[in-house]
């Protein structure tokens, strides 16, 4: 098991990516803060995965909640954390740039971005202490290969990514890692946000033709990098934007 006794938290995990991350971190023997603001689909995920597992009702954008998170954490698995997943991500429909109001851009902003900085400043002390840690932020295709319609969005995740880079400059001192996992458009709550119109075979289509392996990210794709990221065997990848992409940023 790669995550053996290892400890996670793993944000917006009540459904989609962060689902998928937190199922396969508790598959290869991690115990598992399942956290979202749906306490229903957080407690249903985390009640599926069974003792290994915890639901912490959470909203990402208020620092409280992060604090709340964190020593729940704590409390139920001994006291160490030693991965951090901030998966929690929100956006605009797509749509030209000037149509999304001013409350949109500060919600995009506060739950991709704002969200991170409160985790940081929760997390970093404790995993000092521990004298390690893993932290990855879900950032995106989107902060390196933008499609029109989705300009605010694009913009937080680009920050999510050049973010990622920089702490982990700065926390590499500290045995911490640091990395953005970047996926392109996938099978989400949020796919029609994305597209801006109807799912439909047809619609699907023009984003497939737009990706060379032909086909959207999924949960497990978006899993399998986060595993080998958290894992051992990634012991000397810090400050790197990890594609899951199917080609798409080539």
């Amino acid at each position: 098991m790669r995550l053996k006794d290892k400890v996670a938290i793993v944000t917006g995990a009540a459904s989609g990516f962060g689902e998928g991350i937190a199922r396969l971190f508790a598959d290869e023997g991690a115990r598992v803060a399942v956290a979202d603001i749906n306490a229903a689909g957080a407690k249903s995920v985390a009640a599926s995965i069974g003792t290994g597992a915890i639901a912490v009702t959470c909203d990402v954008t208020k620092r409280a909640d992060i604090d709340t998170l964190v020593r729940a954490t704590r409390d139920a698995f001994g006291g160490r954390i030693d991965v951090v997943v901030n998966n929690a991500g929100w956006t605009h429909r797509n749509r030209p740039l000037l149509e999304v109001d001013e409350a949109t851009f500060d919600k995009v902003y506060a739950v991709n971005v704002k969200s991170i900085f409160h985790m940081i400043h929760a997390i970093v002390p404790l995993m000092r202490e521990q004298k390690g840690g893993v932290i990855l932020n879900v950032g995106s295709t989107a902060g390196i290969r933008p499609r029109p319609g989705l300009t605010w969005y694009n913009s937080s995740k680009g920050a999510v990514n050049l973010m990622s880079k920089s702490l982990a400059a700065e926390l590499g001192p500290d045995n911490i890692r640091v990395n953005a996992i970047c996926p392109v458009i996938g099978v989400t709550g949020l796919l029609e946000e994305f597209m801006g119109m109807p799912d439909t075979p047809d619609n699907r289509r023009k984003f497939l033709a737009t990706i060379p392996l032909g086909r959207m990210s999924t949960p497990l794709d978006v899993a399998r990098a986060a595993l080998y990221l958290a894992s051992d065997e990634a012991e000397f990848i810090t400050g790197v934007e990890f594609p899951v992409d199917g080609g798409r940023t080539v």
